[in-house]
């Protein structure tokens, strides 16, 4: 069946590249429509009811990975080590909270990003602005700048290739609980948060030894349920890979399990949002701090009529200094209708400011006290803050300030790799991973 006819073509879709030959498109979506799933429907449907827990109170959301993946930087090492920070960072969290941690990458298949303007301009010359690597490249050329749909086949081989590895490290054996220690190795992380951690590994491996012992030797310590997420941006791809699910009937985005739409593209007469609506996947929505209550109400109408229990995640992406202000009236809005979804903190996308050297960076302090303010409404208004959404690497990469290292501004230029926004380092992440775990602890008392 031509999913295509599901979707609505007459609306306007937000944020898409100009390709500058329609019919190359065309083929290339032709092409797509006949490769094999990415993700299978019914991995999707387990996610949903993970996310149906989490939005109860009894489960929390890890989101972590890249700000816009990068054909090169799909590395066996790159993706090891992203999985091994979220693990770690799930580790702690589940150890301090004693919560189940719902794992789930931004990656296999994060390589587009919306922008402020169609062009850049630098020393008089003007060319179209970088969309990611499923548009175009970074180098500030015309022919590198130049959309090209033939890089979407090589989005989806290079998904992939990375969901294979994701697949082996967290079933194979990588992701053994009783590996929590290896996990860390390798790493120049801050003595005092990789002091802290071996303490915790230290306690889970004498637990799992007095159980082994004991006769318990649970399956699920072996492996884990790792997720992938995107944002579902670039519609040309993403209804190319909606298959109909052969159980239910149901259309699915087979690219990833969850996908978000965006602050810049959940225009509710827009195409994006016709798209979430169409497809089965649990669905995320970016809420920025102009949002308003009768704007919430309007998108759990569009995509949660029924409130289907794990479909629908909202993930607040406010600023510190506005988080305690802005984010209340949209909680207390949810509580009165009664409608169920998982709140996620995104605390990343609005603290970005330039630094004086021109870099976009992110104050490690400004990430930690808007997951804080997080906490505080939710503490306040008697509901469940469900999850954080991060932009991190698992790499020691300089392109957040502050954090244990005291990462300056002068030291941006030390190893600044994101190819679009700044990420956490593995130590900067590991150490927001003990500090949310406290507030996690402290929320259940």
């Amino acid at each position: 069946m031509n999913t295509n006819s599901i979707f609505n073509p007459n609306l306007v879709a937000a944020q898409q590249p100009s390709w500058p030959d329609k019919q190359a498109v065309q083929s290339v979506v032709a092409e797509l429509s006949t490769y094999p799933p990415l993700v299978f429907a019914g991995e999707c449907d387990n996610l949903k009811n993970r996310i149906a827990e989490a939005a109860a109170g009894n489960a929390f959301w890890l989101q972590g990975g890249d700000c816009a993946e990068t054909f090169v930087g799909a590395t066996a090492d790159s993706v090891r080590n992203r999985i091994k920070t979220i693990l770690q960072m799930a580790a702690v969290l589940q150890y301090f909270s004693s919560l189940p941690v719902i794992k789930v990458g931004r990656m296999a298949g994060q390589f587009a990003k919306p922008r402020s303007n169609d062009n850049e301009t630098r020393n008089g010359v003007t060319l179209p602005a970088y969309r990611g690597d499923a548009v175009n490249d970074l180098e500030f050329t015309k022919e590198a700048r130049t959309p090209n749909p033939n890089r979407l086949l090589k989005v989806y081989n290079t998904s992939a290739s990375t969901l294979n590895l994701v697949r082996a490290f967290t079933q194979g054996g990588f992701a053994d609980l009783r590996q929590v220690h290896s996990w860390n190795k390798g790493f120049a992380a801050d003595a005092r948060f990789s002091a802290r951690y071996e303490e915790m590994a230290n306690e889970i491996g004498r637990a799992l030894q007095f159980m082994h012992s004991a006769g318990v030797d649970p399956e699920s310590f072996k492996s884990v349920d790792f997720y992938s997420s995107h944002e579902a941006l670039i519609l040309e791809y993403e209804k190319s890979l909606t298959r109909i699910d052969s159980r239910t009937g149901n259309p699915y985005d087979v690219s990833a399990h969850f996908v978000w739409i965006g602050e810049r593209t959940r225009q509710l007469d827009g195409a994006h949002m016709d798209f979430a609506e169409k497809i089965h996947n649990p669905i995320g929505v970016k809420l920025g701090p102009k949002t308003t209550p009768e704007e919430v109400l309007a998108i759990i109408k569009k995509l949660n009529p029924k409130n289907e229990p794990g479909r629908l995640t909202f993930i607040s992406r406010m600023g510190a200094s506005l988080i305690r202000e802005k984010l209340p009236p949209l909680v207390e809005t949810i509580i009165k209708s009664g409608s169920t979804v998982l709140w996620v903190c995104d605390p990343m996308h609005g603290n970005t400011y330039e630094a004086p050297s021109g870099y976009k960076t992110r104050k490690f302090d400004d990430v930690l006290d808007e997951v804080r303010g997080f906490f505080e409404v939710h503490k306040k208004l008697g509901t469940h803050p469900g999850g954080i959404h991060i932009e991190l690497t698992g790499d020691d990469v300089t392109e957040c300030v502050g954090g244990g290292e005291q990462i300056s501004h002068e030291d941006l230029a030390t190893r600044y790799e994101s190819a679009c926004d700044p990420r956490l380092n593995h130590t900067q992440s590991l150490e927001l991973a003990f500090l949310v775990a406290e507030m996690l602890r402290d929320h259940k008392k």
